[in-house]
């Protein structure tokens, strides 16, 4: 079933009624007198009062701070049920005005970005408002973040909670008893040993909470170190730190696979998260106190059952599970046929001639180094591809958050999620039209050649594919000169019906002869996974995983399963790094 959209749109200044606003704006005195205002009618619980201080179309979104969810409410009968239903018990006092400044992204686009700090009944929390100006020269609320930050009594042991006693020869020896836990079960077990897994982990382990991720291999990182050798990450350093830990300033700003790899092994050590490599979550099974009794079995085929509370899948939006397409044939085919996770390098089919099923991020990655190792390769198209060079279209989706001189990355975090992302993609209808603009002679190129392109979910760039389906999307590094230019060749014209003895025939009747046939079609569904680990009836109340909610919120990752004490860790190396908070949360 389609999500129906909420009708987001832009507080532009003609739509406001305001022909101009100044940009020396006192911007932290406004927005001081402002929310020591609110703050006068929430100490009261005036919902009515708290209203006025909005925009009828207003937004408030929450993160666990009224919600214990992942909430997004728009209009104001919207916002007045929530805080009908939240305020009063949710106790909210000492709002503390951090910092505000003028923000203009647009000459028809103008607010004051403010941030502050509050408390809960229970937690201590962070917050960002955007005001706007009125047509009586006013300033008035559009969007309200509320975030939870940390239980009372529970905050992370950083900073000066961090452990003060020196340890002389005992570290060594407790480190591997903690890892074994030979006495005692975690209160939480982990499936997957990826970037997701490991941040979870950290934020667990800052939390006191006993953790153990399962890593089926050998080592932390094999599932970067073990993709195809071209992988390289087409996001910017300054969007990919993880918790507590960032890259050094010395990093490459796309960083290779491998050298992730190695980064994650190292987090993982320095972190000191308990890890169980070489092993496999056989079998878990959900008690009626809602816990878990999950078997692991080691590698040399011994078996530990683990009584948990807290079980956290992280194995990928798809669970690692290749999509393979499956057409009629494929016995009479004589080459081979393989998926792009089971790749390596363009060096093992040098002097064949080879068919790339898919034309996204991974198809491009291995067609150029195909060509770059001289192999005959042509690109088969099945969908429309959003195609975004990474040097001009990065600088403009992440330079005003994730970027040299910009935010860090927990503060960017904060700022980008305080924009409802209904809004959000209404901006990026913008962003991504200047990007086209700027990459015109690229997508002129790949139009003159057949390739088929969009502009993104209703125009609004790459991340709104992201969101929906985790692809759908290249981001140009170079490959698509080579498509442009004829060394990566193009198949569009005609579905595929079936394998020959030598390639494929399609719809149209045409044929295609390929030694070898790589399907770069991304991955299934995770479901697969959680049915043979924890049974057909835990799988079928899962909830619908990825997407958008009608809220504009992605489902299920991070947030309730539709099963007790069961969670889904998942996303890329940013969100991993803001939700795992959230997540360790609620353990």
């Amino acid at each position: 079933m389609a999500t129906t959209e909420a009708a987001a749109v832009l507080p532009t200044l003609d739509r406001l009624g305001v022909e101009t606003v100044p940009s020396d704006v006192d911007a932290p005195k406004v927005a001081a007198l402002w929310l020591d205002s609110l703050a006068q009618q929430v100490d009261t619980n005036n919902i009515d009062g708290i209203l006025s201080h909005f925009t009828d179309d207003a937004w408030w979104r929450d993160m666990l701070a009224l919600t214990w969810e992942f909430r997004t409410f728009h209009g104001a009968a919207n916002i007045r049920k929530l805080l009908t239903d939240r305020l009063a018990s949710a106790k909210l006092s000492s709002f503390k005005l951090a910092s505000a400044k003028f923000e203009s992204p647009y000459p028809d686009l103008a607010w004051i970005l403010g941030q502050f700090t509050f408390d809960s009944d229970i937690g201590l929390c962070s917050g960002i408002f955007r005001l706007i100006p009125t047509a009586d020269g006013k300033w008035t609320g559009f969007t309200f973040y509320t975030n939870l930050e940390d239980l009372k009594g529970f905050e992370e042991k950083i900073g000066p909670r961090r452990n003060f006693l020196p340890n002389h020869g005992k570290w060594k020896d407790e480190r591997e008893r903690e890892k074994l836990f030979l006495d005692k079960d975690p209160t939480v077990l982990i499936v997957g040993g990826g970037q997701s897994g490991l941040d979870v982990a950290a934020r667990l382990k800052l939390l006191d909470i006993p953790a153990l991720i399962i890593e089926k291999n050998a080592r932390i990182g094999d599932q970067w170190r073990f993709r195809y050798q071209a992988l390289c990450l087409h996001d910017p350093v300054w969007y990919d730190h993880m918790p507590h830990m960032p890259f050094p300033p010395s990093w490459p700003v796309y960083t290779p696979a491998h050298k992730l790899a190695g980064w994650l092994e190292y987090y993982a050590e320095a972190m000191e998260l308990n890890i169980w490599t070489s092993s496999t979550v056989i079998k878990a099974e959900q008690d009626a106190n809602n816990e878990w009794n999950v078997t692991v079995e080691k590698a040399d085929g011994s078996t530990r059952v683990f009584h948990v509370k807290h079980l956290v899948f992280a194995i990928g939006l798809g669970g690692n599970n290749p999509n393979i397409p499956e057409f009629p044939g494929r016995e009479e085919y004589q080459g081979q046929v393989l998926h792009s996770i089971f790749h390596n390098s363009a060096k093992d089919h040098i002097g064949k001639k080879v068919l790339v099923v898919g034309a996204c991020t991974s198809a491009h990655d291995i067609c150029a180094d195909y060509v770059e190792h001289g192999v005959d390769v042509t690109m088969y198209q099945r969908d429309t591809t959003y195609i975004m060079s990474t040097k001009e279209g990065m600088p403009r989706v992440f330079g005003h958050l994730w970027w040299e001189g910009a935010y860090g990355p927990d503060e960017a975090d904060r700022v980008d999620a305080s924009l409802p992302i209904w809004l959000n993609e209404q901006l990026h209808k913008r962003i991504t039209l200047e990007i086209a603009e700027a990459d015109k002679k690229t997508l002129d190129g790949l139009k003159k050649v057949g390739f088929k392109l969009n502009y993104g979910h209703e125009g609004s760039g790459f991340l709104s594919l992201t969101r929906r389906r985790g692809g759908g999307y290249y981001l140009d590094v170079g490959a698509s000169q080579l498509v442009i230019d004829g060394k990566i060749k193009l198949k569009n014209d005609s579905r595929i019906k079936r394998y020959t003895k030598t390639g494929f025939e399609f719809e149209d009747g045409s044929t295609f002869d390929a030694d070898v046939i790589l399907f770069a079609t991304g991955f299934a569904s995770p479901i697969t996974t959680i049915e043979r680990i924890c049974g057909a009836d835990v799988a079928a109340r899962i909830k619908p995983i990825w997407g958008l909610s009608e809220e504009g919120e992605l489902r299920t990752a991070w947030r309730d399963s539709g099963v007790p004490n069961f969670w889904f860790m998942m996303g890329n190396l940013a969100w991993c790094r803001f939700h795992s908070k959230h997540l360790a949360l609620r353990e």
